[in-house]
């Protein structure tokens, strides 16, 4: 099948809810993906930060393929190995206690409100059970996750929404202390928004509302479903900003490649859910956490410690180049503003052979973290030329 074709059968088959680039993958190896051409490109996206090790890693590819000719799929009524093996190194490397297993990101933020909740009412009974999220957060597209999204652009059409939800303006602790009412069950937070613009929250400011919340024993949620999983330089970027959650979300680079979401819970919150409060069919399948088994073994401090390293190094030379105004985030999650608009260059940057995201005015990069020196300089190339010759 060449573009033409699946542009075509594209058109009439699949619903149009995605803007599309011009373009059809074929397959791909570490940093690098081809198209039905065979031209080759270096990729800054990773699939928005889900392909954490690249396209077909040979571990994780040995782990799945394994997994899948062994046992594909049973009932969370039964045990599996690889969940429990995915659960046990998720608590390890977090400090947290106990993983519940989605499918997604938007199912693990239903999850960490649901959880949030339930806490409340079981310890001061109803009436407690608003959720405080910033302003220009994003937490997923399903109904209570896109009503916890603090972003109008987002709300339009859907109305009305899952009730429950205030917003505290990011960054500003006066307004969001003021918006802990008695109300409030919960405050929930990206420390980096990344639909927002890759906008990082500054690390004073997330402390001064962890302990705020500590004192009004208001849960503390993080969203690390785009920061998690070594994004950042840490497993979690939280730890980071010297903080200890109540309830945690990730998903993407969990999986590498294969749909995944979990809800980690931390002491206050451990036993909140118990038998038949919350479930998911797909939720720990075997396959994708033997995947998920791999991607963890594979992140110890040696391996996050290079990713420090790469994003401080493409920090660094984006900062110098021609007509970058700032460049925003951690580690390999980073956003670039222009002085002029992101999305022509985006465009100019994919006919040269580079795949990158944009986050509002921003270009947004996202690349494997397995991604070499080489393969960076070559995207480095790329950006470059093309900023360059504006």
């Amino acid at each position: 099948m060449d573009f033409q074709q699946a542009k075509e059968l594209d058109s009439n088959y699949i619903i149009h809810s995605y803007g599309r680039f011009p373009l059809l993958l074929t397959k791909g190896k570490g940093a690098q993906v081809q198209d039905d051409t065979g031209k080759t490109y270096i990729d800054f996206t990773s699939g928005i930060g889900v392909n954490a090790l690249g396209f077909c890693d040979d571990g994780w590819v040995q782990a799945v393929g394994a997994q899948l000719a062994s046992l594909q799929h049973t009932s969370n009524l039964y045990y599996t190995e690889p969940c429990i093996q995915t659960a046990k190194l998720l608590c390890e490397k977090s400090g947290m206690k106990k993983v519940f297993f989605g499918n997604s990101g938007a199912e693990a933020n239903e999850g960490v409100i649901k959880a949030a909740r339930k806490y409340s009412f079981e310890k001061y009974g109803e009436g407690r059970n608003t959720i405080l999220a910033l302003k220009n957060s994003f937490h997923g597209r399903t109904m209570a996750a896109l009503s916890a999204t603090g972003q109008d652009a987002y709300h339009n059409y859907f109305f009305p929404f899952v009730e429950g939800f205030a917003f505290a303006k990011a960054n500003d602790l006066e307004d969001t202390l003021a918006k802990m009412t008695p109300d409030v069950c919960a405050l929930m937070l990206e420390t980096i928004q990344g639909e927002g613009g890759v906008v990082p929250l500054d690390k004073e400011y997330v402390q001064a509302v962890a302990k705020a919340c500590q004192e009004k024993d208001i849960l503390l949620i993080v969203d690390e479903v785009q920061t998690g999983m070594g994004r950042t330089g840490t497993l979690f970027s939280y730890q980071q900003f010297d903080i200890q959650p109540d309830l945690v979300s990730c998903a993407k680079g969990l999986g590498g490649g294969l749909p995944i979401g979990a809800v980690l819970f931390g002491e206050k919150t451990e036993t909140v859910f118990g038998a038949g409060d919350h479930g998911s069919t797909f939720g720990g399948n075997p396959v994708v956490c033997a995947g998920a088994v791999h991607i963890l073994q594979t992140m110890d401090d040696a391996f996050l410690q290079s990713v420090a390293e790469k994003g401080a190094y493409l920090k660094e030379k984006i900062a110098n180049m021609p007509h970058v105004q700032n460049v925003t985030g951690l580690g390999m999650m980073l956003g670039i503003l222009l002085d002029t608009e992101a999305k022509p260059v985006i465009h100019t940057l994919l006919e040269k052979g580079l795949l990158v995201l944009s986050a509002k005015e921003k270009i947004r990069l996202l690349p494997p973290l397995t991604i070499t020196k080489e393969e960076m300089d070559q995207g480095l190339a790329i950006l470059e030329e093309t900023l360059n010759a504006l």
